[in-house]
């Protein structure tokens, strides 16, 4: 197979791998089809006024300034005095569009929905809204629409700001949430001459929601530990009391209004959210009015994150619940149906009823789950042959009948704590229950997909073996009969399981995992004489040898996957990579250290500083930054010192040029980033020159090198500083330092290298300076793999994850920080945001790709080869993920499991794709057209 085909393929094969994730663990876990299901008693409430706090943390809202008074006085009135109070806890990403659809649908989307569609719903489903007679909504434009698109009937309102008042750089984004109170009421007064609806207004079941989004702004402006944060929450209190009392005058008093206060998510001391800090999944309910009981007082409770004494509300007894929780209470409170597809358990703590409207609520919340268990097994049953099926024992037909039977008995007979308790226990294995057929064949295809990763990494393995050692014979002769013996049986196998898939009616998608592993497993048994030769080499080779070669290597990659977890394993790495020089065979031949022995020790101890300092963004510091900025000007300036005083024409003239203008460029980056903040710190926005500049810079960053010459030197510093230039742009903090530390290491790393071929005895040793991308060729010819070559490698793959986790973890990069991001934009673009953020990431990954192609050339072996074992190290590591893939233990936990695969796998295709970047950027150049010299005859 030539290589852009196996390069084709091998990314085809990766994208499915990558895909299968959410096939398996992000699926959709809504059904179709079920009966509505309410209370026929009369409700409490006639109407409900849900208020959502958008990034308010649970901590912030309920703690006690530092005077000792509640930022929110008139909320902490009704947690003391007349309402129920506790934490609604959210789960993994928590993010605004999952937590508003956990409140008001009462389901967890999966995460792809996030991507999908930040506005638009990738998926239909219902909800409270749309279960009312009619709802009124006020705030983003981010969110309301969404409860409206699908919705039955024309009876659900929107007002909704515009988008650019979404704006992280004004003066006080708690305008935002003035102009929905101010909607409110301009609404209620205009309905006094409306009629129309005045009358609608006065009907049952109705839903007002609003919809804060100030907090979340000034969260990720100002940080929630800001003055502007906490003056928003004293606001957002005024003006909860300001519309309570207006729909108390505007409805007499009439004491059938329901109030529902929460957040959708928190944030981080730094102003992010996204991931599972607690500081983003703990975040405040509050409820009173008709039909919510009040605060009760206890002698002691405990919690454990033990925020009560800190609080002052050890007292009051706190009613903690699932996010998804709050849409039961809600559909309760005014006597509509449950969402269809809510898998929230009614808080019945919270409602102020009869122990008859309380069992026959719990009851409807319990036959509405199992209506979704029904759906859920009918559709798996159908679509899965009957002696395959297996059913979810715990809740057959009969015991679903019998729990009914039962409670309905107990309701007759007044026994409502009897009827309560079977019901939450028909709820849990209901629950479980959609859980068994929504992972019902996890394991098929955690199988299918296991097969093609193996099969994937032998074949990959066999052809670095086959095709760059010197392990196999010269000539291998093709054993026909073999061959046609696999092809039929691989064959026959893929007919069977297309009529396997056929007769289950499965997805698309299904096919495409079971078939993979086929033609990869096919690729591997014909080279079956490449197998034989390494049987024969490893049978031949000393056995201490071998089982060292296999331990050095799993110790190496283990240590690559315990750095996920763990970013002190860099640190611990890297010192240790200090001292690798020192051992090497090469340095003994040395009078003394050379100076890139030092440098090389130097810079890794300097690196390993970085994993332990706190992850990006917790506070803004400019002058790293600058720092930065100044240093990269100043080896700039070094770097071009030699070639001040020669006659090349590689330097001078208008090469030299455009790297003085990438330094102007540089030192004008320094100034906007300067500029921005001051500006942002006076609350005066972005100037439209800085983001002009930034957007420019950020434009030219990968055209400007192509300017350059194409010697190794001078492409690479062209390479850097230009990227430094847009580096700095996105940066608030020491991580500045990051791409500059790494960098230097990478030229010594490339030096280093061509040391050690010279040791080896390589006949052919070019000096570094004069070897030139554009003549580099795919030079296989020069000489085939050695062990050298797989520690090469395995450098590559750490420095990769080095450039990842330098300055962040799987939190910092799942939460959302548009701090990053002010010197381009300010107003709320969620993907212009994180596709800037995402480069900020990928920037450090350039570099490292740029110095590997630079290694390749240097050592004089085909790039192919190297990229070859790079390509096993990353997918044994990803096969590795696949398996510590968790769907149990708390919502972090599986969360960070899952990012770890899908990390992997964007790394693995991430440099498939850097890889051709990079010799883009490496070998390619712009020429100008020139005019022609016309010379006298």
């Amino acid at each position: 197979m030539n290589l852009p085909a196996f390069f084709f393929v091998g990314l085809l094969v990766h994208f499915v791998f990558f895909a299968s994730i959410f096939d398996i663990y992000f699926t959709s876990p809504l059904v179709h089809g079920m009966t509505p299901q309410h209370t026929q008693l009369q409700p409490p409430a006639k109407r409900l006024v849900l208020f959502v706090a958008d990034g308010l943390r649970a901590d912030v809202f309920y703690e006690l300034d530092e005077h000792g008074n509640s930022r929110a006085p008139y909320l902490r009135d009704i947690i003391e005095n007349r309402g129920s109070w506790g934490v609604s806890h959210t789960r993994v990403p928590t993010e605004s569009r999952p937590g508003h659809v956990a409140l008001i649908a009462g389901f967890y989307e999966d995460v792809s929905a996030v991507a999908k569609g930040w506005k638009e719903n990738p998926v239909e489903f219902d909800s409270v809204f749309n279960e009312s007679k009619y709802t009124w909504s006020w705030g983003s434009p981010d969110i309301l629409p969404m409860f409206a698109k699908g919705a039955s009937g024309d009876h659900i309102y929107t007002h909704c700001y515009s988008a650019e008042k979404e704006d992280f750089a004004t003066q006080d984004a708690s305008k935002l949430d003035t102009w929905v109170f101010d909607g409110v009421k301009d609404f209620f007064r205009s309905a006094q001459n409306n009629q129309t609806l005045l009358s609608k207004l006065n009907e049952n079941k109705i839903v007002l929601f609003l919809h804060l989004l100030g907090l979340d702004t000034n969260g990720h402006a100002h940080r929630p530990s800001s003055r502007e944060y906490k003056l928003n929450v004293k606001r957002v209190d005024e003006g909860v009391k300001e519309i309570v009392s207006i729909l108390e005058d505007f409805y007499g008093n009439d004491g059938h209004t329901a109030f529902v206060f929460t957040s959708d998510h928190g944030m981080t001391d730094w102003g992010s959210h996204g991931a599972g800090h607690p500081s983003e999944t703990l975040t405040p309910l509050v409820a009173w009015g008709a039909g919510v009981g009040y605060s009760q007082r206890t002698a002691s409770q405990y919690f454990e994150d033990d925020f009560l004494k800190e609080w002052k509300l050890e007292n009051w007894k706190r009613l903690d619940v699932n996010q998804a929780d709050v849409a039961p209470l809600m559909a309760s409170l005014i006597g509509i149906p449950f969402p269809l597809n809510s898998v929230g358990t009614l808080p019945l703590e919270y409602l102020n009823s009869s122990d008859l409207y309380k069992s026959e609520c719990i009851l409807t919340n319990a036959v509405q789950i199992l209506e979704q268990f029904k759906v859920k097994m009918a559709q798996k049953k159908e679509t899965t042959l009957s002696f395959l099926f297996t059913p979810f024992k715990l809740l057959s037909e009969s015991r679903q009948l019998d729990i009914l039977k039962r409670v309905r008995f107990f309701i007759s007979q007044q026994k409502y704590d009897e009827a309560i308790t079977l019901s939450k226990t028909l709820i849990s294995l209901a629950l479980e229950g959609l859980s068994y057929y929504h992972t019902y064949d996890r394991i098929f295809l955690g199988i299918s997909v296991v097969l093609g990763f193996m099969g994937w990494t032998s074949y990959v393995i066999l052809i670095i073996i086959k095709m760059h050692t010197n392990l196999t014979r010269a000539i291998q002769n093709t054993d026909q009969v073999s061959t046609t013996f696999f092809s039929y049986g691989f064959a026959t196998a893929g007919v069977l399981i297309i009529i396997f898939l056929i007769i289950q009616t499965s997805p698309w998608m299904y096919y495409v995992y079971c078939l993979l592993p086929l033609p990869v497993w096919y690729a591997v048994v014909t080279e079956f004489k490449t197998i034989q030769d390494l049987l024969t080499f490893l049978s031949a080779c000393p056995l201490g040898h071998s089982i060292g070669f296999f331990f050095l290597f799993a110790v190496g990659i283990e240590i690559l996957v315990f750095s996920f977890f763990y970013r002190s394993t860099l640190t611990i790495a890297l010192i240790a990579f200090a001292g690798w020089p020192l051992m090497h065979r090469w340095i003994q031949g040395m009078n003394g250290l050379k100076m890139i022995t030092l440098s090389w020790t130097l810079l890794c101890s300097l690196l390993a500083i970085f994993p332990m300092m706190p992850v990006v963004g917790r506070e803004s510091d400019i002058t790293p930054v600058t720092g930065a900025g100044l240093l990269t000007l100043l080896l700039s300036f070094f770097s071009l010192v030699p070639f001040w005083n020669q006659k090349s024409k590689h330097i001078q003239g208008k090469y030299l040029t455009v790297l003085l203008l990438q330094m102007l460029n540089l030192t004008l980056s320094i100034y906007i980033v300067h500029s921005t903040h001051a500006s942002l710190g006076q609350k005066m926005g972005l100037p439209l020159i800085n983001q002009i500049v930034s957007w420019t810079t950020l434009a030219f960053s990968l055209v400007v090198p192509l300017l350059s010459p194409t010697r190794v030197f001078q492409r690479l510093l062209s390479i850097f500083v230009s990227l430094m230039s847009t580096y700095l742009l996105l940066s608030t903090g020491y991580e500045a330092l990051f791409p500059l530390v790494l960098s230097c290491l990478m030229f010594v790393w490339i030096n280093i290298e061509q040391e050690t071929l010279q040791y080896s005895g390589n006949s052919f040793k070019q000096k570094l300076s004069s070897i030139d991308f554009s003549c580099s060729t795919d030079i296989t010819q020069f000489r085939q793999l050695s062990v050298d070559d797989i520690r090469r490698s395995f450098f590559f793959v750490f420095f990769i994850v080095t450039a990842f986790f330098g300055t962040g973890n799987i939190a910092s990069i799942n939460s959302f920080d548009p701090a990053s991001v002010y010197c381009f934009l300010t107003v709320f673009s969620p993907f212009v945001m994180g596709a800037l953020m995402m480069w900020k990431i990928l920037i450090p990954f350039v570099l490292v790709m740029c110095a590997f192609e630079t290694v390749q050339i240097t050592v004089q072996l085909s790039s192919k080869s190297l990229f070859l074992i790079v390509l096993v190290i990353s997918d044994i590591m990803a096969l590795h993920f696949f398996f510590l893939v968790k769907d149990y233990g708390s919502w972090l936990d599986i969360g960070t499991s899952i990012s770890h695969y899908v990390i992997v796998m964007s790394m693995t295709i991430f440099l498939m794709l850097l890889s051709g970047l990079a010799q883009v950027l490496t070998t390619k150049k712009i020429k100008f057209w020139r005019r022609t010299k016309h010379h006298a005859t």
